[in-house]
């Protein structure tokens, strides 16, 4: 979709309740006039890539949050993928544990998608990062379960926190695989013709 030219005085909303997506954001010195966080279902639809799944959650955050004139909305999907098998936020500690031992010694990737929307026009980008997991050894998975660092994380683990100890290779976006990849999300949020390096904080 093509861009719009720039103007002031848009008002950011972040439709994520990620304090990690705000700390992005901060980086590059937007910080949203409100948070708008969505409800919707991200159960995976029977046979849905990762890629997709990824994608399609993106775009629906952003279709379900309302919007007053002179906003401009910024949701975003962050899913691991290993092979086919999406990799969503673990249920519990058990679940994360499965997760972990099923990463240890792999590849897998970490797809983020991005979409922007200003009145009914959207703008979406995806992003994927390859990351190498070390081969973990129960004491590691347990002692990483006990911080509880885990939860609300998809794939079970962050690379920021604690876990950033068990990647010691990633191919891509580093912002993408906490959650929000900030080169992409600038550059859809100007196509909306909101300066995004701060100039309209």
């Amino acid at each position: 979709m093509s861009a719009l030219p720039p103007e002031t005085g848009l008002r950011l909303i972040l439709g994520s309740a990620s304090p990690r997506r705000r700390d992005l954001l901060a980086q590059i010195g937007l910080v949203p006039h409100e948070v708008r966080p969505p409800e919707i279902d991200e159960t995976p639809a029977r046979g849905e890539l990762p890629r997709a799944y990824a994608r399609r959650i993106a775009l629906e955050k952003a279709r379900a949050v309302s919007l007053d004139e002179g906003e401009v909305l910024l949701c975003a999907d962050t899913t691991v993928a290993l092979g086919r098998r999406i990799m969503g936020k673990p249920a519990d500690a058990a679940e994360a544990a499965r997760f972990l031992h099923l990463l240890s010694g792999r590849r897998h990737t970490v797809i983020t998608a991005v979409a922007v929307r200003r009145g009914d026009r959207l703008w979406q980008r995806e992003v994927e990062t390859a990351v190498k997991m070390k081969r973990l050894s129960n004491p590691e998975v347990n002692a990483y379960l006990a911080t509880g660092d885990w939860q609300g994380k998809a794939g079970g683990y962050a690379i920021q926190g604690p876990a950033g100890a068990f990647i010691p290779w990633i191919n891509g976006s580093f912002t993408g695989v906490v959650g929000l990849p900030l080169a992409e999300a600038a550059g859809l949020l100007t196509a909306a013709g909101y300066p995004a390096y701060g100039e309209n904080a």
